[in-house]
């Protein structure tokens, strides 16, 4: 497929409108506490006869309107979207939090007298989802104790439901894992925006780069160098956010020696990161690697070139914590395919052809390390947010929806 002209908008196509809900659909909001205190949102929508009840959650994104919701509901399955304690804002995201919050869902839900509960994770969803599942299933005592950033996590000493059957839709390998291989080594000056190591830039001529509508092709060697580099950098962060926290926990340990007003001030003094430049995959551009029927473009909009430099982007803001947990394909414990062993329980994997997030290897290293048994893994055709790939075609959600319809319908009991 050639690049879009110039003139093409920077970002479109990650908004799309649900349709309609049965009218017998009755909506409630219900706030929820989770184990170590915080307060959570979730809305069920269900309909007469429901016994299923399909939970969608996004560590950071807000799903009441995801467009799939009234698809699930006109096949017979309550439908339950929550929030994180890190909704819309990201900038102090743990995955081990949104794990206690996802927990507190799946207890509520089970209290509301469902027979079924099957999670649904939808892009980012889908990591939170494995690593969920992974937790739930090991003894309270093999759970993860503490964050990558070292604060405890109570998860050993919380109740953590496990769901009786999973649906992965447009799954990435995780957050860490996806900004990993957006991010753009090039940077030469964390504190520079505009600094530049030329033989790393992945928009230089020089190195294999067409603006569009000319065609991108990147030589293997460059590609070897830009992924290492990648990861170097992505070192480098970690331990820019690894010296932020030890500060911290220097301020800390001066406070409670001295209870003095200065050095508490200083244990608060919010460290945050501002991580430039990362929306930089080379296959967003050069459709000839890992070849699928992505459109040319990132997540981001059409102009990769042109977005990485801009405000909107993965990982932009965080703390240190943050930075660890979730953004760090190195040090973060949400990466799918570390997950996926744990995930035993009855597994739909849904891939859309037309993914800009997860690519053919990806999704095959995904569902390869999956540990369900009884596992049923799809593609149809669409784009990442669930879009169609040409006009006039059904929505990938819509394919989706059809897809999950049938395997639920062969496990679970549906309102007919």
């Amino acid at each position: 497929m050639s690049a879009p002209a110039s003139s093409a908008r920077l970002g479109e196509g990650r908004y799309l409108q649900a349709g309609q809900r049965p009218s017998a659909t009755v909506t409630s909001v219900h706030e929820l506490t989770t184990s170590d205190g915080a307060t959570v949102t979730g809305v069920l929508a269900t309909i007469p006869g429901a016994r299923t009840v399909v939970c969608l959650m996004h560590p950071r994104q807000d799903l009441t309107h995801h467009p799939l919701v009234p698809l699930l509901l006109r096949a017979g399955a309550a439908v339950w979207t929550q929030h994180t304690r890190s909704v819309n804002n990201d900038l102090n995201l743990l995955h081990e939090q949104a794990l206690l919050d996802l927990a507190a869902g799946q207890i509520f839900l089970r209290d509301k007298g469902f027979d079924h509960l099957v999670g649904l994770g939808h892009s980012g969803g889908g990591t939170l989802l494995a690593y969920y599942a992974e937790q739930a299933g090991l003894a309270p005592a093999e759970r993860v104790a503490t964050t990558p950033g070292g604060r405890p996590v109570p998860l050993a000493e919380s109740v953590l439901p496990s769901p009786d059957g999973l649906v992965f839709l447009a799954p990435h390998p995780g957050q860490g894992r996806l900004l990993l291989a957006c991010i753009d080594p090039s940077v030469a000056d964390e504190a520079d925006p505009l600094s530049v190591v030329p033989e790393l830039d992945p928009w230089s001529p020089a190195n294999g780069f067409a603006e569009p509508p000319g065609e991108t092709r990147y030589p293997a060697e460059f590609l070897t160098r830009y992924r290492a580099a990648q990861h170097a950098r992505v070192a480098r962060l970690d331990a820019i956010a690894r010296e932020a926290l030890a500060h911290t926990a220097e301020a800390r340990a001066a406070f409670r020696a001295s209870g003095a007003a200065a050095d508490r001030r200083r244990s608060l003094a919010p460290k945050i990161m501002t991580v430039f430049r990362t929306d930089a995959d080379p296959r967003c551009v050069d459709l000839s690697l890992d070849p699928s029927e992505r459109p040319y473009g990132s997540l981001f909009g059409k102009r990769p070139d042109l977005i990485d430099y801009g405000q909107v982007g993965f990982g932009r803001l965080s703390t240190p914590e943050a930075w660890l947990s979730t953004w760090s394909g190195l040090s973060s414990n949400a990466d799918f395919v570390r997950c996926a062993p744990g995930v035993i329980a009855p597994t739909l994997f849904l891939a859309l052809t037309g993914d800009q997030a997860a690519f053919p290897a990806d999704t095959q290293r995904m569902t390869e390390a999956l540990g369900a048994e009884d596992r049923t893994v799809v593609s149809v055709r669409g784009l990442h947010f669930g879009g169609p790939i040409g006009d006039g075609e059904p929505t990938g959600n819509e394919l989706a929806a059809a897809q999950i319809a049938d395997w639920l319908g062969s496990r679970f009991p549906l309102a007919r």
